[in-house]
């Protein structure tokens, strides 16, 4: 049964990563006990292990890997070495990949766990030779030494507070389907969290499924069956926790007929998700930057690689396995609608004007001047 722990936590502002990184002292200093190594001096070549967990979210891909890589690059004038590997949503492998890594004797691992529970092991079994990790956007269980990830009790609370607003006075006029995340990603809890700490006692939830794999099909089958179950008729909005299983809701939806759409929610600001929003199928996504968290997590894998403490200032409570404070780096989301995607995908460049506005959403572009 995971215990509540303490995790150190900070707005990543202009500073904080600094702060993180220069404050001294530390619950676990790295490379300490039976199992350190040598660290790699400032001109050495430093192996990282980049560690990620499936391939049908298009952010892991096209973002997270070359963003962490380049920082990686940066930070150490060219001389990091990026061992990378995907483990495509099976925890297994993914602990596989660990140990392999691990015997190829990297100086430090940035994982994003497919399964928190089930990597523990693997995690401890860095800690015992001496390899520090970096939990990157979910928290492993184990004896991580950094972590780095969006809040993310908040953004199911801005995906909630979004479904509200869209809702309006209808909010409490039928039903509202929840299409959660995978059970065992430990994120899909917190946002389930955040969402009915703003949906409970505003709106009925007439059914609620947690989607094994976050897969689209999944979610596809889960919104025909609580159609099924409840009535087209009755479904007023539908909580759906990613992009990808929104793509789902929304084919469901389609194929049964349901006209107007209901509002939708997602996560991710895929680029389908984007075009959706355009079109207005999708009533909005959840954007998270990933360049400072991809920055973050280059630095504190850096820093301790290095054998640098990596710590900080204000806490958290977090359900964990881990039984020691965390350092982390906290990175702010925004709600993302029609109204602002000129502000934020297109001004940071997640994805161009061209990609968005191909001939079947030019007319939806030119309504709302992003072709412009």
């Amino acid at each position: 049964m995971p215990t509540s722990t303490r995790r150190t936590a900070v707005a990543l502002g202009a500073t904080a990563l600094a702060v993180l990184l220069a404050a001294c002292g530390s619950a676990k200093q790295a490379g300490g006990g039976p199992g350190a190594r040598q660290r790699p001096g400032p001109g050495d070549v430093l192996r990282v292990g980049l560690l990620l967990p499936e391939n049908q979210t298009a952010r892991y891909e096209k973002f997270d890997r070359p963003l962490i890589e380049r920082h990686l690059a940066e930070l150490t004038n060219g001389t990091a070495r990026v061992t990378y590997a995907n483990a495509k949503q099976d925890a297994a492998v993914q602990t596989q990949q660990v140990d392999s890594m691990i015997t190829n004797r990297v100086h430090v691992l940035i994982l994003d766990a497919v399964d928190s529970r089930a990597v523990a092991g693997a995690v401890r079994r860095a800690e015992e030779a001496g390899v520090p990790v970096v939990a990157y956007d979910r928290l492993a269980e184990g004896p991580v030494d950094a972590h780095t990830s969006f809040d993310n009790e908040e953004v199911g609370r801005v995906q909630a507070r979004a479904l509200l607003t869209a809702l309006g006075d209808r909010a409490g006029a039928g039903e509202v389907v929840m299409v959660n995340g995978s059970a065992t990603d430990p994120n899909a809890a917190l946002f389930k969290a955040g969402a009915h700490a703003v949906l409970d006692g505003r709106v009925r939830v007439g059914r609620e499924f947690d989607t094994k794999e976050w897969k689209p099909e999944n979610a596809h089958s889960h919104m025909e069956s609580a159609l099924t179950a409840l009535g087209k008729e009755r479904v007023i909005g539908v909580y759906a926790a990613n992009d990808g299983m929104a793509g789902g809701v929304i084919q469901a939806l389609k194929t049964a007929g349901v006209s107007p759409l209901p509002p939708v929610t997602g996560q991710d600001a895929e680029l389908a998700a984007v075009q959706r929003i355009v079109a207005g199928e999708q009533y909005m996504s959840v954007y998270k930057p990933y360049g400072p968290g991809a920055r973050a997590a280059a630095a504190l894998a850096v820093a301790l690689a290095r054998g640098e403490p990596a710590t900080s200032v204000t806490r958290v409570t977090v359900d964990s396995a881990t039984t020691e404070d965390v350092p982390a780096v906290l990175v702010p989301v925004v709600a993302l609608t029609r109204d602002n995607l000129a502000e934020t995908v297109l001004a940071d460049g997640v994805h161009s004007r061209a990609e968005i506005c191909t001939p079947r959403y030019a007319a939806a572009c030119d309504r709302l001047g992003l072709r412009g």
